[in-house]
């Protein structure tokens, strides 16, 4: 049995990740946490996603059960995440990071705890959205230079950041294919008299509203025709299976910072 820990258990994604570690012949949930002011420190992890009892308190501290787990699955906010990497990685424990929202420099520092202990680290678990990204750079490959290139992207209402991490890594992989520079070229939102579009503009729009779990479509609009790339979840359960297949994978695996192309062997078919 592989024994995980679930950082951000009382949260959306961990509580499905929970309910799914459940579900798996081959995992063990040993540990669950939150971060320390959380209504959920003391509960019973199972009871806090709503599937029962586990027999597994949430604790506000990694720390304190970090050396129970050999995989740590995290799906929280930039600055939490960064904080249990650096224990997972003091520890040797290897780490699955589904959290989005860090900055240039928060990656940097992911990249050195990624040298003491191996670290999947993907804006999107979903197997079907890491196909995609694949499809993506294809697609640009083969278009090239004569496409307008514009990403939408809706999440429900409580989402903080934006646009999203997946919405982010899609624009990556077509700059990255098409060789243009996402920092120069990148557009988010338009507002004004903002002036004709850009030649290597890549742009990504982010719509809020309801509970959508997430839409992504990735538009490639060309003189005389469009190519649209959309990918709709219709749960989390995808995302936390995604998690799953990455915990499984991650053991064993030498110090490194990986992605979901690495776990789905995509990147070796390149």
């Amino acid at each position: 049995m592989i024994r995980a820990i679930v950082c951000g258990a009382a949260g959306r994604m961990g509580g499905r990740i929970i309910a799914m570690i459940r579900e798996a012949d081959d995992f063990a949930l040993v540990g669950a946490v939150e971060q320390p002011n959380s209504a959920s420190i003391g509960q019973d992890a199972g009871e806090v996603a709503g599937i029962g009892k586990l027999g597994v308190p949430v604790v506000g501290d990694l720390g304190a059960v970090v050396s129970e787990g050999q995989v740590v699955i995290d799906f929280t906010a930039p600055q939490a995440a960064l904080s249990h990497l650096a224990v997972a990685a003091r520890e040797k424990v290897p780490v699955v990071v589904g959290t989005t929202g860090f900055s240039a420099a928060d990656l940097s520092r992911i990249r050195e705890h990624g040298s003491a202990v191996p670290c999947v680290l993907s804006p999107n678990m979903s197997i079907g959205v890491n196909l995609v990204f694949k499809v993506l750079a294809e697609v640009a490959a083969v278009l090239g230079e004569g496409y307008d290139i514009e990403i939408v992207e809706t999440h429900h209402r409580l989402k903080k950041d934006a646009p999203s991490g997946t919405a982010l890594k899609m624009a990556q992989v077509i700059a990255e294919t098409l060789g243009r520079d996402l920092d120069r070229v990148g557009v988010y939102g338009r507002k004004g008299m903002v002036g004709a579009r850009g030649k290597e503009e890549i742009a990504i729009h982010a719509l809020r509203a309801g509970d959508v779990v997430g839409d992504h479509t990735v538009i490639f609009d060309g003189m005389g025709e469009r190519i649209e790339v959309t990918h709709r979840a219709h749960s989390r359960d995808n995302f936390a299976r995604g998690a799953l297949r990455a915990a499984r994978w991650v053991l064993g695996r030498p110090p490194g910072l990986y992605d979901m192309q690495d776990v789905l062997g995509l990147r070796e078919r390149s």
